[in-house]
């Protein structure tokens, strides 16, 4: 199918729903050398241009192998190609399309837009060779889109988000980006076991995985075994995970319990053992760093996690 009668397509399907300095090796150099899958690392940027071929350029000078969705509309056809174009040509996969909506909004009229939203993202995805769009199932929450509510355990919230996963890629029918939802702690997915419900309820190919651990630290035993926690995750749904988030959990005291995002390094999840499992999946999810203010922690967070990976034996690319 053609670009422009697949864009077609997917509107007909919409309409349906109605709802420079420095060099960095290769990826593939990397790992054809030592033997191993090299983990691309990725995360935001800080270049002042819109030009594909700068930004491409910005990730590899970070030595990032990955890099988030730039800008752009899925309308826009030829910025598209020199996105693709320019991030392929630099080596730099592009792990995911975020679309943050709440699929699960109380306003009909509202949770139809978001529908056709994140559909549009996975189209995208799609066309810009990304490896995933992600959202979050959504939240029935009436005080923040994604806040918690008891229903966002239920099996409503099960059928439901199943039945928008369905919706969303039986509409653009990818060929190659697959649709995920993020984990959370106090919605589904919030553990292993229910995302491995998820993708056998979805039964879509294009139905994948993408992890975030800490978002599943929602208790005292988490946090402190939060190494077992990893390992249940790739034991239960390495072969399905196409992306993964790297940030990290601060417990501070208060009389109750309070986690809070910090930078990777400043808290208690098992980075080496994170690194050891992902590089060895073979499909390379990519490891995004997310939730950061500024450059210079972003660069904190990129050179703790080379430094992990340089003590364990894993490489970056």
């Amino acid at each position: 199918m053609n670009t422009t009668n697949r864009r077609t397509f997917l509107q007909r399907g919409l309409s349906v729903l109605a709802v420079g300095s420095m060099t960095i090796p290769s990826t593939r150099a990397v790992a054809a050398r030592v033997g191993t899958t090299a983990i691309r690392l990725g995360g935001p940027i800080y270049v002042k241009s819109d030009d594909p071929a700068e930004l491409a350029r910005g990730h590899r000078q970070l030595g990032y192998g990955a890099a988030y969705c730039p800008e752009v509309s899925l309308n826009d056809s030829a910025r598209i190609r020199a996105i693709a174009d320019a991030y392929a040509a630099a080596d730099v996969v592009i792990a995911e399309v975020g679309r943050w909506v709440n699929l699960l909004d109380a306003d009909p009229v509202k949770r139809a837009a978001n529908l056709r939203t994140v559909t549009e993202g996975l189209a995208l995805a799609d066309e810009v060779g990304a490896l995933c769009c992600v959202d979050i199932a959504g939240s029935y929450s009436k005080d923040a889109w994604y806040g918690p509510s008891p229903d966002n355990v239920s099996k409503r919230f099960f059928d439901e988000a199943v039945e928008n996963a369905r919706k969303i890629i039986d509409a653009v029918k990818p060929r190659r980006a697959r649709f995920c939802y993020e984990m959370m702690g106090w919605a589904l997915p919030d553990s292993p076991e229910s995302a491995l419900k998820l993708l056998k309820a979805v039964d879509r190919k294009a139905f994948g995985v993408h992890l975030d651990p800490c978002n599943l630290i929602n208790s005292p035993t988490r946090f402190y075994r939060n190494t077992d926690l990893l390992n249940e995750c790739f034991d239960k749904l390495g072969r399905w995970i196409v992306s993964c988030h790297a940030k990290d959990l601060r417990w501070n005291l208060e009389m109750n319990i309070h986690f809070v995002e910090v930078r990777p390094g400043l808290g208690v999840l098992d980075y080496p053992t994170y690194l050891r499992r992902l590089s060895a999946l073979p499909q390379q999810p990519p490891l995004m760093m997310e939730h950061l203010s500024t450059a210079e922690e972003y660069d904190q967070g990129r050179v703790h996690l080379f430094e992990v990976g340089k003590q364990t034996g894993i490489e970056f690319g």
